[in-house]
């Protein structure tokens, strides 16, 4: 969703955050998990880029683009 917003793609995104395209294919796939060092390398990058990632409130968690 928060790759969606931005409007990049797969290699776009693991290119930016230095890992591999495969990784975050299957994460995004549910075919795999991540390490915490993946996980906080893709959202480095995604909050570099104007992604908030929202705490789960009762209600889930998710994510917003700030605001320009």
């Amino acid at each position: 969703m928060a790759r969606a917003a931005l409007k990049i793609g797969v290699r776009e995104l693991a290119d930016i955050a230095g890992v591999n395209a495969g990784t975050v294919n299957r994460y995004e796939t549910e075919k795999g998990g991540l390490q915490a060092e993946t996980r906080d390398k893709l959202q480095a990058a995604l909050e570099a880029r104007g992604v908030t990632f929202l705490a789960d409130d009762g209600e889930g968690a998710g994510v917003r683009l700030r605001r320009s």
